[in-house]
């Protein structure tokens, strides 16, 4: 019997993991206006204080045409994933130490993945 709650512990715990990474790309959406002073999400939507950002998931970091990106930045060797999105949205400066981003970071897991849900879709 505890093996068997222990189990079941085991898949609640997965499942609420995978339920929470997916996110919900209209929250996130919703949630990016935040961002939206400081960045474009259009094709060719150019750049403003910060880089366009459709298509961004799968582009490698700093290599948006036209965009003053940090030394830092495009030094990284980064490929902009769920996984390091998520990871750059909750501490930047930890990610990439040395880059221009003025974001302090998104504490909220749950946000996060929303907001990555949200960058996925701007294909």
């Amino acid at each position: 019997m505890t093996a068997w709650l222990c189990a079941m512990g085991a898949i609640l715990v997965i499942a609420a993991t995978d339920a929470d990474a997916g996110g919900n790309a209209a929250t996130g959406a919703a949630l990016f206006n935040r961002c939206a002073l400081c960045h474009a999400t259009t094709k060719d939507g150019g750049n403003r204080m910060g880089p366009d950002l459709f298509g961004v998931v799968g582009r490698k970091a700093g290599t948006y045409p036209g965009f003053a990106y940090s030394t830092a930045l495009k030094a990284s060797g980064i490929v902009w994933t769920p996984a390091t999105l998520d990871a750059w949205l909750e501490a930047p400066q930890k990610v990439v130490p040395g880059n221009t981003m003025p974001l302090a970071g998104v504490s909220s897991p749950s946000q996060r993945a929303d907001l990555v849900a949200y960058l996925a879709t701007l294909k």
